[in-house]
């Protein structure tokens, strides 16, 4: 088997909030492979968005390793992980994290400005990234609050998608759509893992879980157990 797109060795996260520490993650080992669409799923507080910020390169552990591509990020210094999160990672939040100011076409532009692609090409692999997540070009122009949910959402992927990232993880993304309009989300995260993408997904929705090759339960911080 090829070495793991992600790995997890005896990972921790201790927060300190006051005399009292909180375990956010205890002792986790994990290994996602190349191609894989993992859900992670647990109540509320169980280390979901933890992990996934390890991930990330958003967060470091307390102890323990997070290899990503087989490169060890738990000692980098900013630049490094910023470079790890640029290059190889793609990032759907549920909140969908756009910024206002700018235009839909603008946001999905904006990593591939700190990806170094040359300017006049922007525009056109933008406007490909539209058509990919199934947005039509008239809303380029559009702000975030111009747009629905659902379209925010897929203008959101598609900013993940911007620098053509190994691996894109997803935080509850269907948690504030309607039922059709998340469905829609889902299938575009299937379609992308069918094309070598993989996926890390958080959900609280074990109704998601069909849509995963594998899904990972949290409790307090720990792997209660996998579903295949």
């Amino acid at each position: 088997m090829s070495e793991p797109v992600v790995e997890l060795k005896g990972v921790s996260k201790i927060y300190t909030l006051g005399l009292n520490k909180i375990h956010a993650l205890d002792n986790v080992n994990l290994n996602i492979q190349k191609g894989e669409f993992i859900s992670v799923m647990g109540p509320s507080g169980s280390g979901k968005s933890t992990l996934l910020n390890l991930v990330g390169c958003l967060d470091l552990p307390t102890s323990g390793a997070v290899l990503i591509d087989g490169i060890d990020t738990s000692g980098l210094n900013d630049d490094r992980l910023t470079t790890i999160r640029r290059d190889k990672i793609g990032f759907i939040f549920q909140q969908f994290n756009l910024i206002p100011t700018l235009t839909a076409i603008e946001n999905v532009e904006m990593p591939m400005i700190f990806g170094r692609v040359p300017a006049h090409l922007l525009r056109g692999k933008a406007l490909r990234l539209f058509e990919m997540v199934g947005l039509e070009a008239i809303y380029a122009d559009h702000r975030p609050n111009e747009l629905s949910g659902g379209q925010q959402q897929r203008v959101a992927v598609a900013r993940a998608l911007a620098n053509n990232p190994a691996l894109i993880l997803a935080d509850e993304p269907t948690g504030n759509l309607d039922t059709k309009t998340g469905i829609a989300i889902l299938d575009l995260l299937s379609e992308l893992n069918d094309g070598g993408a993989t996926i890390v997904m958080v959900t609280h929705d074990h109704r998601l879980s069909t849509y995963a090759d594998r899904t990972v339960e949290m409790i307090d911080g720990r792997i209660d157990g996998r579903i295949d």
